[in-house]
């Protein structure tokens, strides 16, 4: 189960876009929302890599991965980042957000995901996701 707030440390998550992604407004308002919700934030920013997001998650000790899409690849590459997360032996939850159909949630929560949030998400249910999710709570399908 993943770690939380152990001895009143701040949650850490690791924010990305993967692969040729260019659109990263949405993901620098979530770092700042997650940073004033007393999170600390280890921002990745474009173009990373599958191995680029899980060395800086094993580097920085991250609680959390969150992943922003907007290139429609996020059937892909969410699972990607899951396998590579199994194959290094951690158990870290990955937050999806962007534009993800809602036909394709119920496969984002199969393959793992802790959660899924869309555009419209306030910043409370964007805190809370990634607190539920770094709590080990399991994913709420259509809560966010």
């Amino acid at each position: 189960m993943p770690k939380v707030d152990a001895d009143d440390q701040p949650i850490r998550v690791v924010l990305a876009k993967q692969g040729l992604d260019g659109h990263d407004r949405g993901l620098k308002v979530v770092a700042r929302i997650l940073r004033d919700a007393g999170m600390e934030v280890i921002y990745l920013g474009l173009r990373q890599t599958t191995d680029s997001i899980i060395a800086a998650v094993e580097q920085e000790d991250a609680d959390v991965i969150g992943i922003s899409m907007h290139n429609n690849g996020h059937l892909t590459l969410a699972p990607e980042i899951l396998s590579a997360l199994e194959a290094a032996g951690l158990d870290t939850p990955l937050v999806v957000g962007g534009i993800v159909p809602e036909e394709d949630l119920d496969d984002l929560y199969s393959a793992g995901v802790a959660a899924v949030l869309g555009p419209g998400a306030s910043a409370e249910e964007v805190a809370a996701s990634v607190r539920r999710a770094a709590s080990g709570e399991p994913a709420v399908s259509g809560a966010e």
